[in-house]
């Protein structure tokens, strides 16, 4: 049996030894009707990008259901896995292609807003750091979590239009840091 490490077990730029896999940026397969690219960076507390950090996004169907036995609204073998790695490059960008989340209940059973949960991991961090992804052209109305962020930090927790596709950069630390989540 071959053991692997997880990602809380590496400290320092070893995210990319035998956590990435090729399909890992693809919830979707290319060529998927509906797909978009989220594209972005990932940056220091000085603005500088990070070479040897790695996303991880968790994220509903477009029917709100979730690739997983627990969720009764899943479609088991679905081409949609709901889940994406991606390792930034030497400019630390990193790119996943998916489709919209639906918009699932909140454990009050209230609607949340479309979004998507991402973890990161980057060298210096001991556990990874968890936020969210909301769409700027999405209607974000009700969402709690979102509504529980300070109105002058909402921004750095939406994705903004690029073309087709969207854009969200993450600053671990600074000026605009992203809006990070206790696990």
């Amino acid at each position: 049996m071959r053991l692997e490490g997880t990602p809380s077990q590496t400290v320092g730029p070893y995210l990319s030894i035998g956590l990435p896999w090729d399909d890992g940026p693809f919830v979707v397969p290319e060529g998927t009707e509906g797909a978009v690219w989220i594209r972005g960076g990932v940056y220091d507390g000085a603005g500088n990008p990070i070479p040897d950090a790695m996303i991880e996004t968790w994220q509903a169907d477009p029917d709100g259901g979730f690739d997983h036995p627990d969720d009764p609204r899943g479609k088991p073998g679905s081409s949609f896995r709901g889940f994406g790695r991606c390792p930034t490059d030497v400019d630390g960008q990193y790119r996943i292609l998916t489709l919209l989340p639906g918009i699932v209940p909140d454990a009050s059973g209230a609607s949340q807003a479309r979004h998507i949960d991402v973890s990161v991991f980057a060298r210096g961090l001991l556990n990874r750091v968890v936020t969210r992804i909301y769409f700027e052209d999405q209607d974000n109305t009700g969402d709690a979590v979102l509504a529980s962020v300070p109105e002058e930090r909402r921004d750095t927790l939406l994705a903004k239009k690029d073309g087709a596709d969207y854009r969200f950069d993450v600053r671990l630390q600074g000026e605009g840091e992203t809006v990070f989540f206790a696990v």
